[in-house]
């Protein structure tokens, strides 16, 4: 006589249930937890290390093989940007484990001082700086050349902080207040446009209003400066016409393919041939020479050629979680009352987010070309110097701000 014992019963899970899991653990992956930051001996955030690493990694082998054309064309050497985009990948590694053990007290102390320099350097570049397509906007020093621009960013941003540190109350129940920043802004876009580079421009114009918005300044002062930001930008595009071809060509690229909207249908080309998959990395046919500055401002376009759209998404979602990072950073700082280093982190995060939405924007035809890097991805030396500074300085504050939490922890155990 056989005996058949009951089959055990699974527990059913829902789907409901499953769906608030995973949304939760993403949510803690991106956005940190805090309990895991409370009782961890971490003192690093290891999620945005590796995403920088990884974008790092990324930048390095597509601009590897979105230059070897122009490379052996410049020098009979395809590797000619590889190496020198390795060359400041060293650099900006060995900066960073110097402005990884400065305290945050050393930016905010020197701060104004930075602002200085980075004026001192726009206007030393409208003297003595070399012309690349009709803008002076780097400095040369032997084989390395520099641009002001992308450190006038973050010295900024810095002073940008220690002012809302400082005058907080002021921004908030003050016109004066709000206007004293608005007034650096006018003098370095001043110098800013007289490379040209209005993309600098509306970069610094933006983030600064984000941040005054955060620190809490009324609504009415926001709505008056954005319509004032606006006219601006409209006269400054009337009054130049190479910006008013690329507004046009912007509308309707292949209206002109051959001429004012040439590079743009070369890049949407670049993304049709990519489809879902990609040709493959090293098999773009735009870099070869058909889309101009394919390693630089355009190399967003050969990432979806070659890796596809599934290239794209994970390119984009790696940067824009870079950004939640350093937001989620910064409002941890801010609990903290770190003021500084919030403020800072938080502008970080939106200077990161914005210029990667205005570069991408830019290659796929919903934005004007505003000749503006993909962060850590674009070859470029100046750009991926500042930006892993940044990077490095958002670990820093997520380092100090992790050793706050546990000596309170530790006080009150």
């Amino acid at each position: 006589m056989r005996l058949s014992l009951p089959r055990p019963r699974m527990p059913r899970v829902p789907g409901a249930a499953i769906f608030t899991w995973l949304f939760n653990s993403v949510k803690a992956w991106v956005m940190g937890s805090r309990e895991a930051d409370a009782n961890s001996m971490v003192m690093y955030d290891r999620t945005l290390l590796w995403l920088t690493f990884g974008l790092a990694a990324i930048g390095f082998i597509m601009v590897t093989s979105a230059s070897m054309p122009v490379g052996q064309r410049l020098a009979d050497d395809p590797f000619l940007f590889a190496k020198r985009d390795g060359l400041y990948i060293v650099l900006a590694f060995l900066l960073a484990l110097v402005t990884l053990r400065l305290p945050m007290e050393f930016w905010q102390r020197y701060s104004a001082a930075m602002l200085i320099a980075s004026i001192v350097m726009l206007l030393v570049v409208l003297v003595v700086g070399s012309s690349v397509n009709g803008a002076s906007r780097w400095i040369a020093f032997g084989p390395l050349r520099i641009q002001p621009a992308e450190f006038s960013k973050l010295s900024l941003f810095c002073f940008l902080s220690n002012y809302l540190v400082r005058k907080v109350d002021e921004v908030r129940n003050n016109l004066r207040g709000f206007l004293k920043p608005m007034g650096v802004i006018l003098v370095m876009a001043v110098l800013l446009l007289a490379q040209p580079d209005l993309g600098t421009v509306v970069v610094l114009f933006v983030t600064t209003l984000s941040m005054l918005f955060l620190a809490g300044a009324k609504l009415w002062q926001f709505m008056a400066i954005i319509g004032m930001g606006i006219s601006a930008v409209i006269l400054l595009i009337l009054a130049e016409p190479y910006r008013i071809r690329r507004v046009t060509s912007f509308w309707n690229p292949w209206q002109d393919p051959f001429g004012s909207g040439y590079q743009l249908t070369q890049s949407l080309m670049a993304f049709g041939r990519g489809e879902m998959w990609g040709q493959g990395l090293g098999n773009s046919v735009q870099k070869l020479e058909y889309l101009p500055e394919a390693h630089t401002d355009f190399i967003f376009s050969i990432i979806g050629e070659e890796l596809g759209y599934i290239g794209v998404v994970l390119a984009l979602l790696m940067v824009f979680f870079v950004a939640f990072r350093a937001m989620s950073i910064g409002r941890r700082a801010l609990e903290c009352d770190q003021r500084f280093s919030g403020f800072l982190a938080c502008s970080i995060g939106i200077w990161f987010s914005f210029q990667a939405l205005v570069n991408v924007g830019a290659a796929a035809g919903m934005l004007p070309t505003k000749g503006l890097t993909l962060p850590l991805i674009s070859y470029g030396g100046s750009s991926l110097l500042i930006m892993s500074t940044a990077i490095t300085l958002l670990l820093r504050i997520d380092y100090e701000t992790r050793l706050v939490k546990a000596q309170a922890f530790t006080r009150g155990a």
